[in-house]
């Protein structure tokens, strides 16, 4: 029997084979995510604490990301070719992302941000 364990230290590899693999998350999984080549496929699964806004924008070539916000309050911006979007989300909310648009977070509460994102092609910039 598998142990029971939390997003935030463990997420979780959902593989196209339908199968879920747990592995180690935090603060220095995502160091180098952009040539990590195991999250090609299927998607990722975890949670992370949002207590300032995210310093930089990301996309997803590869589809569309589900974010849930279990605590706290946020503000996800969208950078599209009319300008930017912006979603206030409150605890048990959920956005979608469309595939490829780069977006942020701004947090105004701290709290906890639940994802579920494809992994592959994964880009980040700057604010």
């Amino acid at each position: 029997m598998n142990p029971a364990f939390t997003l935030d230290s463990t997420y979780i590899h959902l593989r196209p084979d339908e199968s879920a693999l747990a592995m180690e998350g935090g603060a220095e999984f995502w160091q180098g995510i952009e040539n990590r080549r195991d999250l090609d496929k299927g998607r990722l699964m975890g949670s992370t604490d949002q207590k300032a806004d995210w310093d930089h924008w990301e996309r997803h070539p590869a589809g569309d990301e589900i974010l849930t916000l279990l605590s706290g309050e946020m503000v996800v911006v969208l950078d599209t070719a009319a300008g930017e979007q912006r979603t206030a989300l409150k605890p048990g909310e959920t956005f979608i992302v469309p595939k490829g648009v780069w977006h942020r977070g701004i947090v105004t509460a701290p709290g906890r941000l639940m994802f579920v994102t494809p992994g592959a092609g994964t880009e980040h910039r700057p604010v």
